[in-house]
């Protein structure tokens, strides 16, 4: 972790998350911001932002907050310092591969909506210069 410490609103600026969707992720315990300033002023590190960013990624896949506080805590749990033996590293990467296998089922429904949404949005387009008054020439 650097030691650059920024503010709430820098962070809001590069996570591209309102303030009020930071706090709320800090009240549930999602994110804890690394120290407050001697004003009382929450600051965060870039391992703070890459935290922000996870959630960032898995909110519009579906993941509700408690699957999203299960997958920091195995990731936090497998890049931590502390010593785990097989077994325990094992049901962790497990925990990872299943979030992993969710994320890639939502994207490829994700994918289909947006086909048939591009697909609509052609059709319209079609109609429309179907029905166009003809230009003079």
């Amino acid at each position: 972790m650097d030691g650059k410490h920024m503010q709430i609103g820098e962070v809001a600026a590069r996570t591209e998350l309102s303030l009020r969707t930071i706090r709320h992720y800090e009240e549930t315990g999602l994110v804890i911001p690394s120290a407050r300033s001697q004003g009382g002023f929450r600051l965060y590190t870039e391992t703070d932002i890459a935290r922000l960013m996870v959630i960032r990624r898995m909110k519009p896949l579906g993941f509700t907050l408690e699957q999203m506080r299960d997958l920091l805590d195995a990731t936090d749990r497998l890049d931590g310092g502390d010593a785990l033996d097989a077994g325990e590293r094992e049901a962790l990467l497990e925990r990872v591969r299943t979030y992993r296998q969710a994320a890639a089922e939502q994207v490829e429904k994700l994918r289909v909506q947006l086909a048939r949404a591009e697909d609509f949005a052609d059709r319209l387009g079609a109609r429309l210069e179907q029905n166009a008054p003809a230009a003079h020439v």
